[in-house]
């Protein structure tokens, strides 16, 4: 078993974010044994789904972001932008500058009038 202080030292956090993300996970169903104060353990047999990309698949977000960035509306393509930073953040250090140095060349031809306001309209139903 392992403490939420001996987590936190090891993940540079503090117990307090332990316990909260503790107890999200096992809100998403992460067989999480223990309580705060005594300890916390996952069960053996329990496996984290993969949390990376492989350089392919980098690639293939970093080509579809730059591709469509052109076509999108001005915050469509703005949030495309910070995800793909944050996808950039995650990979390793090699990955990722293979990724940012990937050329991609697309016509820069933007959306006719219509397609724009469908894609702004679409944009805050996602955000809202």
């Amino acid at each position: 078993m392992s403490t939420a202080e001996l987590l936190a030292e090891r993940l540079e956090v503090s117990a307090r974010t332990v316990y909260r993300d503790v107890a999200d996970l096992q809100s998403q169903g992460v067989p999480i044994e223990g309580e705060a104060g005594v300890g916390y353990r996952m069960r053996p047999e329990y496996d984290l789904p993969p949390l990376m990309f492989t350089k392919d698949e980098a690639g293939a977000l970093v080509a579809s972001v730059r591709v469509a960035q052109p076509r999108l509306d001005a915050a469509l393509a703005f949030h495309a932008d910070d995800a793909l930073s944050k996808i950039l953040a995650i990979l390793p250090r090699a990955a990722r500058a293979a990724a940012k140095s990937l050329a991609v060349y697309g016509p820069p031809v933007g959306p006719d009038r219509a397609t724009r306001d469908w894609l702004e309209a679409l944009g805050r139903n996602l955000i809202n």
